[in-house]
Formats: C-alpha cells, structure tokens, sequence
C-alpha cells in the first residue's frame, strides 16, 4: 500500500494483517514514513502465505499495489509481477514542489498503469466524500482491494469492527461496501 503521509495507508494495512492473522495466514509487515508528515511518500509491505521469512517484497513480485494516490503507483509500480494487480485511486496529492510551483504534476499516470498491469481505478475520494467524509477514503481502497484479491472467505465487516472507533464505525462499514461495489 503506497500514498502520501496522512491518508491512512498505515492503519489500512493494519486491518488487512488483523484479517489474515485471523484468517490463519502468517503475515509480516514493514511500513516507511519517508518525509510523511510533510506529506511525503508513504509505503507499507504486507506479505502472507503459509509461512512467510520477511516482511520485504522485492522489486517485480508484488500481487498487488494500492494506490492512495495515482502518482504513488507509478512511483511503486516496480514492485509488481508480471500480471500483478494495481487498485488505484484516481486523485492528485501534488507534492511539495508542484505545490510551490517548482514543476508540474505528471500527466498519464493512470494511463501508464493500464498499460502494463490489469488496473482497478476508482474516485476513493469522491465516493468517501459522497458517504460524508474524506477521511474514510483508505477504508474504500481497502474494500476495492478485497475485491481485486478475490478476498472473500474472509469476513472483513468484523475485522473492521474489531479495528475501528466505534463512533467511525457505521461510516467505515459503508465505506468498505462501496469499495467493494466499485471494483466489480
């Protein structure tokens, strides 16, 4: 899971190790802050199997990649296999030097995705927004991700209950439909 510091890629992965332990996988995990809070590249590495050694996925043998922000997947788009799998949200973060107006956001970022690998590209944002806050943004990427994997043995509305303030509750839960609804 890759995005840009205060999108919630961090807490989202969180969620999916809850799921998979509970589901009986062995599952590590690795996150990089980078730059974060000055809104910088964040990435986390989820890694499950029978039995799994490292938390590391290497270049090129990455399932999945999702995206919390679509510059984000090109930028990690290496770690995908042949054939992987990228669930990409269509929004622009523009870094620091975009902002100042030092260069500008690159164009075809989507497209360059679709090109290589089978792509699942929603408005995370907009449908967070359309439930009542920008904030529940991961928790679609999150549902839209679990559809792509085909994960459904896993049931991940009590995972999600067990993980998410209980005042955030209901609005994560249709969050997480939403996103299944659109990856279909």
């Amino acid at each position: 899971m890759v995005g840009v510091g205060g999108q919630g890629a961090i807490l989202t992965a969180k969620v999916l190790v809850a799921g998979l332990m509970q589901a009986g996988y062995d599952v590590k995990m690795s996150e990089v802050h980078g730059m974060s809070q000055r809104g910088g590249s964040v990435s986390t590495q989820v890694h499950w199997g029978d039995k799994v050694y490292s938390p590391v996925i290497g270049p090129g043998a990455a399932d999945i990649v999702v995206a919390f922000e679509k510059m984000e997947a090109v930028r990690y788009a290496n770690f995908l296999k042949p054939g992987g799998v990228a669930v990409i949200n269509d929004y622009e973060m523009p870094s620091s030097t975009v902002a100042a107006g030092l260069c500008q956001y690159p164009q075809g970022c989507l497209e360059a995705m679709q090109s290589h690998f089978k792509c699942y590209t929603l408005n995370a944002a907009q449908i967070a927004l359309d439930l009542g806050s920008a904030k529940c943004m991961n928790i679609v990427l999150f549902g839209a991700m679990t559809r792509a994997l085909h994960m459904d043995d896993i049931d991940w509305e009590s995972v999600i209950r067990d993980t998410v303030p209980p005042k955030f509750l209901e609005l994560n839960l249709k969050a997480f439909r939403a996103g299944r609804d659109a990856a279909q």
